[in-house]
């Protein structure tokens, strides 16, 4: 009977590979990102790197109002969003993904 062991290094690999097959499977996909001042920011996922800082696309910024009413959102475009900023991030399902168009 023969038995297989794996070292700590194949486990720290499979679970980077876990960890980057998450990501693929996020990319084009819309994000919401709370940060710490209170800004939530809407946009497609475009990429992430160790710090966790996060890059989204057609962006667009949402204020909580004096009232506690949501903003007419701002639009951004491309954003970076520093991972020390970042409260929460969600998938958001209630935005329509972005769909580009080109007029001829």
């Amino acid at each position: 009977m023969s038995t297989t062991t794996i070292s700590e290094e194949q486990v720290a690999a499979m679970q980077v590979e876990d960890g980057k097959s998450k990501l693929r499977k996020w990319l084009n996909m819309n994000f919401r990102i709370e940060m710490t001042d209170g800004r939530v920011l809407i946009g497609v996922f475009l990429c992430t790197d160790r710090d966790a800082n996060v890059i989204l696309g057609a962006c667009s910024e949402y204020l909580k109002g004096v009232d506690g009413e949501t903003e007419e959102p701002r639009v951004l475009g491309l954003v970076m969003v520093p991972g020390r900023h970042i409260v929460s991030i969600q998938l958001d399902d209630t935005t329509p993904p972005q769909m580009y168009s080109y007029d001829e």
